[in-house]
């Protein structure tokens, strides 16, 4: 199997605003999640720079250093064990990350000073001399930050920088596989700009870009290439085509001491030489890349996380895929969406919503929750997903998590919707009578190409008349995404549907059912309310 780029484009649907927003205030808290969970395992140490950059650091000479975004320390640390006389200023804006490079082995207070700071924010004139940094290394940390923020970091860096010091960059280049998993995956912010599964960010620079970007903060380019390798997992028969930038600025003060300046023409020569003569020594450098990265792109990753679901009550151990693998998994229904956990605590806490009623679950995925819940309190309940990898993957965590006598009260189907074949299957099975009286999807209209065969396939399969008590629901729960809830709701009524009622992130805009589950004593509202949710209540 090979992965490899099919289009250099880098469109694809971009994140709706609010979630643009919320990658960029929450940025600190997505990394220092980020660390909290691989600690300084994730990243290897650097030790290339000797041999791309040792020119730089001359030797016996005292220089001080600035690594901006240091992370855990994989630069640093091998810097200071090749050149022990330099000093270094080591920043990042995760806490955690500054706590694990205090507690390296290799940590010196008298060498390394290991501060927070977001560059984008503070003022590093205020931890660090004015003109005092001989170099600064910023190795995949400018790709972090969003684009119109990055001038902001340039200049900051500036101030601190000597008049003859240097940048030395490494980062993301423009066309690399990582760039194109995140493009088919729609999690695109703004123009090669995207967020990962677990909400960090990653920026995918062009040279064009990148040269432009430090020109305009007032640096001279010395040295800029794009880089390319294959990197082969022969065990997954797997083969990956990673790019990366690598790049020289300095200040423009170079010629400021009495040298004659050179031509415009023999600077444009001697760029040329230095970017191809980089071109032809970096390109079997070693990629900066762990055992982790490489497993990201895994055609078969781990799915033996277990994520604890507490809804009041009850609780469930579900198997499922590691957050860090989910934006390189094409399958949704692999991942735990964070409206299913709220739609599942609203049915530990009002079991009325389907106690001795049929319930029908589309687009269940591999967790299977709302269909674990609704059965401790309902006649039978049917999950469905069109997955066939989620599917067994459910019925599993279904086995592991209840008891045969609720398991009795399941049945795991295959849909995928308007598929003729599938509903006929459903329509089957012994729990049909006419259709179902509640039918629940959480996070299934995320896509505007479906909304119409979710509904086609709901209407197929809902109750039509009501058996004496309130009247057959479909209850779909969402997080505000690019879908419009308007678009949803006309999609809906052309099929025959009402909007009985919506709830929009703590507001109830109609009669108030949904409100009734949040009365006062529901705990559930108060893990969710820094998410944009919104639940729909259809009858027909």
């Amino acid at each position: 199997m090979q992965i490899y780029l099919t289009s250099s484009s880098s469109s694809g649907r971009q994140v709706t605003p609010f979630w643009k927003e919320k990658y960029e205030k929450e940025a600190k808290k997505y990394w220092d999640l980020f660390y909290k969970r691989h600690k300084n395992k994730f990243f290897k140490d650097r030790h290339y720079l000797d041999k791309e950059w040792g020119r730089y650091f001359e030797e016996g000479k005292k220089l001080v250093v600035l690594e901006a975004g240091c992370g855990v320390g994989n630069t640093i640390f091998p810097l200071v064990s090749t050149h022990p006389d330099i000093y270094i200023h080591a920043c990042d804006f995760s806490p955690r990350a500054i706590d694990l490079v205090k507690a390296h082995d290799s940590f010196r207070d008298g060498q390394i000073n290991a501060f927070v700071c977001d560059l984008t924010l503070e003022d590093l004139n205020d931890l660090i001399p004015s003109s005092s940094v001989d170099i600064v290394t910023m190795i995949f940390v400018l790709s972090a930050v969003a684009p119109e923020k990055m001038p902001v970091v340039l200049q900051n860096i500036r101030k601190v920088l000597k008049p003859n010091g240097h940048i030395l960059i490494r980062d993301y280049a423009f066309g690399d596989l990582a760039q194109e998993r995140l493009t088919s995956k729609e999690q695109q912010i703004s123009e090669n700009f995207y967020v990962r599964g677990d909400g960090t960010r990653a920026y995918y620079f062009s040279e064009d870009f990148l040269t432009n970007l430090f020109k305009e903060s007032g640096f001279h380019v010395k040295e800029v290439s794009i880089c390319n390798k294959e990197v082969e997992n022969r065990s997954k028969d797997l083969v990956m085509k990673r790019r990366w930038i690598q790049a020289v600025f300095s200040l423009n003060f170079e010629n400021n001491a009495g040298l004659a300046r050179k031509s415009e023409l023999e600077q444009a020569e001697e760029r040329f030489d230095l970017i191809n003569s980089s071109k032809d020594r970096t390109i079997d450098a070693e990629v900066d890349m762990s055992e982790s990265i490489v497993k990201m792109f895994d055609p078969d990753p781990s799915m033996n996380e277990i994520n604890i679901i507490k809804p009041r009550g009850y609780s469930f151990r579900i198997r499922g895929l590691a957050r860090e693998y989910q934006h390189t998994c094409q399958s949704t229904g692999l991942m735990l969406w964070e409206s299913a956990l709220l739609m599942c605590n609203l049915i530990s806490e009002n079991p009325s919503i389907v106690a001795g009623k049929t319930v029908l679950e589309l687009g269940s995925g591999s967790a299977g929750i709302c269909s674990m819940i609704s059965v401790q309190f309902a006649e039978f309940v049917v999950s469905t997903d069109g997955d066939s990898e989620a599917l067994k993957i459910l019925q599993e965590n279904i086995a592991s998590n209840l008891e045969q006598n609720l398991v009795q009260k399941m049945a795991i189907r295959k849909l995928l919707w308007g598929d003729k074949q599938d509903l006929d299957a459903i329509k089957e099975l012994d729990c049909y009578k006419g259709g179902f009286e509640v039918i629940i999807g959480t996070d299934v209209s995320y896509s505007p190409e479906a909304i119409s065969a979710l509904f086609i396939t709901a209407k197929e399969l809902i109750l039509k008349q009501s058996n004496g008590g309130s009247k057959p629901a479909l209850i779909l729960c969402q997080i505000q995404r690019r879908v419009h809830e308007d678009s949803i709701v006309l999609a809906a009524s052309e099929l025959g549907f009402r909007l009985r009622d919506r709830w929009v992130h703590g507001m109830c805009l109609n009669d108030g059912i949904i409100s009734s589950w949040f009365a006062t004593g529901s705990s559930c509202w108060n893990d969710f309310q820094n998410t944009p949710f919104t639940i729909l209540y259809f009858e027909l």
